[in-house]
């Protein structure tokens, strides 16, 4: 999906929006606000791949009976 959009952010774009970090932040506060980025981004990553984890492992196991209720037998 990320590469369906990297061929309009360029080396001019990127020069643009460090220039308005820097002026917004201010120099002390950009290496604070790149980490916290960083940070929740391997968050992020690591949550993604525990559901992918867990989903694989669901599929392994037995498959689930359907059971009939009262509900579903008056339906029938």
């Amino acid at each position: 999906m990320l590469h369906d959009y990297a061929g309009w952010i360029g080396t001019p774009e990127i020069i643009i929006i460090f220039a308005a970090l820097l002026l917004l932040f201010g120099g002390k506060k950009i290496p604070e606000l790149m980490r916290g980025i960083g940070r929740g981004i391997r968050e992020f990553n690591q949550a993604k791949e525990k559901v992918k984890s867990e989903i694989e492992e669901g599929m392994k196991g037995e498959p689930v009976k359907e059971e009939k209720t009262k509900n579903s037998e008056k339906d029938d």
